[in-house]
Parts: C-alpha cells; sequence; structure tokens
C-alpha cells in the first residue's frame, strides 16, 4: 500500500480532522477542573518541594501531562461538544490514564469492542458515527478501513508519533528494515510497524545485541524467528532483510535505550560493510520524543536527592511510567508503582505494580519519623491525581 498516498487522500476528506472545532475555551476550563491541582501548582512554585509535618515531598522538575496527552483530550472533548448526538468511538484508550478513560466514557465515548480472538470489531461503526483516533494513533489498517465506511475521524495523534511514521516511510522509500525499539503488542508501535514495509521490533538493548551478533555472524533461522515471534512483518527473513536497516521507535521508550540501539546497530553494520558503505545499510533520525525525554531526565536529576522512598503514578499499561519506574529502581531506591491514591491505604498499606511483575500488597510502607519522598507521574497522569496521593500520604503520617 502507497501509505504516503493514503493519508494525502485522508487528510483532504471533508470528514477528517485533526484539529478543534474552536470550542477551546469551554473545554479548557474543563479539564483544568478536571484534571488540575492547586496543591500541585504551590509545590512547583515553592522550587518542587512541600514539608508538611514529618513529611518532605520531592517533586520531579518534570512530570505528568506532555502537550501532546493534553492535545489529545482536548481533541476528544472538543468532538463530543461538537456532535452532541451523534455515537462516538474510539479505537483505543485515548490515553494510558484509568481516570480520562473513565471520564469520556461517562461522556458517552464508547470503546471498539473487541472479540474473542482479540481482534477489534468495526462492525459496530455505522456511517453517520464519529471514531477518535487516540494519541498513540492507529494503523493504516484501521485508518483505511474506516476512511471506507464514509464516518467521520478525529485524530488525535500525537505529532511526535507522526514524525516516527514519517520516518518509517523514509525507511521504506529506501528499502531500508525498519528496527523499531518498542515493545510489539503496543497500539504506538502497531500503529507505526503498519507504515513499513518490512520491519522487525526490538524490545531492549539484550535483542537488539541479538541481532546486531546475527548480522556479523549469522545464525540458527529458525531460532531468530522464534525468538522474535509476532515482532516481525509478513516475509521477513533475517538472511536477507537486514543487509539495510533504519532505526525508530515507540516515543515512549527509555531515551538512553533507543540512543544505544541506534550507535550498535551503526557500529555493527560499519564493521559489516566498512565506513564507506554505511550510509548505503544504515538509516537513522531522531525521533526521540521531547517530552519523555525530559521527564526521564527529571527523574534522573530527582534519584540523586536522598530519599527514602519513590512513588510513581501512572497507569499500569503507561509505557512511559514503566520506564520511569525502572530509572527509579536502577538506583535501589525503595519505589512504588501506583495507578491512582485508591491503591493507598487503608492504613499504612499500598497495593502496587512491581516493575515487571503483578500487583503486590506492602503492609507499613511509609517508615515512622520524617522520611523525603521523592515523586514523580507519567506523560497521561493529571495533576490532579498525583496531588491525591501526595494528600494519602500526608494523612497517613499525620495519623502514626
Amino acid at each position: 500500500m502507497d501509505t504516503k498516498a493514503f493519508k494525502r487522500s485522508l487528510h483532504s476528506s471533508d470528514l477528517y480532522y485533526r484539529k478543534g472545532f474552536g470550542r477551546a475555551a469551554e473545554v479548557t476550563q474543563m479539564l483544568y477542573s478536571e484534571y488540575q491541582s492547586s496543591l500541585i501548582q504551590q509545590i512547583r512554585e515553592n522550587g518542587y518541594t512541600l514539608q508538611h509535618g514529618d513529611v518532605t515531598i520531592k517533586l520531579a522538575e518534570a512530570f505528568g501531562f506532555c502537550w501532546g496527552v493534553e492535545r489529545a483530550i482536548a481533541l476528544a472533548y472538543e468532538t463530543r461538544q461538537q456532535f452532541p448526538t451523534e455515537r462516538i468511538w474510539i479505537t483505543n484508550e485515548i490515553i494510558h490514564n484509568p481516570l480520562v478513560n473513565q471520564n469520556l466514557q461517562d461522556m458517552q465515548v464508547e470503546f471498539i469492542p473487541v472479540n474473542s480472538q482479540g481482534e477489534k470489531d468495526f462492525s459496530v461503526v455505522a456511517k453517520e458515527d464519529v471514531v477518535i483516533l487516540p494519541a498513540f494513533g492507529a494503523s493504516v489498517q484501521e485508518m483505511q478501513l474506516l476512511n471506507e465506511k464514509g464516518c467521520k475521524i478525529m485524530d488525535t495523534t500525537c505529532p511526535w508519533v507522526s514524525k516516527v511514521w514519517n520516518s518509517v516511510e523514509k525507511h521504506k522509500k529506501g528499502n531500508y528494515t525498519s528496527i523499531i525499539h518498542g515493545k510489539y503488542k503496543h497500539e504506538e508501535t502497531i500503529a507505526t510497524s503498519s507504515f513499513a514495509e518490512k520491519y522487525l521490533v526490538v524490545l531492549n538493548l539484550q535483542q537488539a545485541e541479538y541481532v546486531c551478533n546475527y548480522i556479523l555472524n549469522g545464525g540458527n533461522r529458525e531460532e531468530f524467528l522464534t525468538k522474535f515471534a509476532h515482532a516481525y512483518s509478513p516475509g521477513f527473513d533475517p538472511d536477507t532483510d537486514l543487509v539495510r536497516v533504519g532505526i525508530a521507535n515507540q516515543t515512549t521508550m527509555l531515551k538512553g535505550e533507543t540512543e544505544q540501539i541506534g550507535k550498535l546497530f551503526e557500529r555493527t553494520l560499519m564493521r559489516k560493510y566498512g565506513p564507506q558503505e554505511l550510509n548505503h545499510h544504515f538509516l537513522s533520525f531522531n525521533t526521540i520524543c521531547d517530552a519523555t525525554q525530559e521527564r526521564q531526565d527529571a527523574m534522573f536529576q530527582l534519584v540523586e536527592e536522598k530519599l527514602d522512598l519513590m512513588v510513581v503514578v501512572g497507569g499500569f499499561n503507561s509505557s512511559n511510567t514503566t520506564q520511569l519506574q525502572t530509572i527509579s529502581r536502577a538506583r535501589a531506591i525503595p519505589s512504588y508503582h501506583i495507578d491512582s491514591a485508591e491503591r493507598i491505604g487503608p492504613l499504612n498499606r499500598i497495593e502496587h505494580k512491581k516493575l515487571h511483575s503483578t500487583l503486590e500488597v506492602v503492609e507499613n510502607w511509609l517508615p515512622p519519623g520524617p522520611i523525603v519522598v521523592g515523586i514523580t507521574s507519567g506523560a497521561s497522569t493529571p495533576d490532579k491525581v498525583v496531588a491525591d496521593v501526595i494528600e494519602k500520604i500526608f494523612d497517613i503520617k499525620a495519623a502514626k
């Protein structure tokens, strides 16, 4: 499929929207009342620090909603305002935050149902309906299907995600295989890979090293395909499709690891084909999201403080939140990933998600006496949720 031609055709349609409907003022007021917090603003104005009784809160200097997330939510709210009686669907969670998604459902924005095979059932969408594409984007196939149905489409895809898609299209034009640093099941990576002719998704540096070793030394083809099952394009052959590669990424992955993976492939192809042939075999563009980078940099800065523990707030299925938790755990700081204040209590108890594991309940998680608590949140987390967590911590310590 000529994805560039399809996008041009879609973007010129009278049924396709990428901007608001002139309702920004009323929507901004709604978003402020539902998601902002005077407590968080107070902490920001106080140098990202607040002491209350025995608790000192240290807030990361970049956290919470990014511009792309705010834009996506605002466009979704404007869509409901613009089409008050139409049935509105959304192809995935607008962002990975339970409060925001529940608020949309309360506004009668429905999620496309998923059948027993795990496939979305678009048969529920009628021509007169409106469909929202989330901040992560949607696959080319989904967009094409919706376009053919003739329904109205509101595309809230983050521009940073679109930037990655443009890079992948350049890979395809040059007959490069796209090496995508990401999670192959993640909505964003599914969308990104749909723009590629040939692709391979690598989760981490360890998988990238395996691929690079295969490029240099060969290996067991069947073992390779088994190891990366579901993470490559149809017909992918590691013996022929790793001669020319381009680097792309899921925007919420750990910035440093994406950079390491890119440099590893660059060195590998230079060794394989020589410096003079590198440009013929390797292609890379800077597609690291500024907001993701800022939040990770702020987290690296925060964990250098003397902290007794760290709380990372964000959806459990939020990739960028998980990366923040990874940074904290690497510093051996007791760290708790929660998606809302409801995970705290009763008494001095917390239910949190262990890194790359399951939920765990911890009793007496807040130690006695004066404590310093680091706080950050993923790019999909409203300030109000963070404020609720801080107030719960204050309440527990005040009751001791």
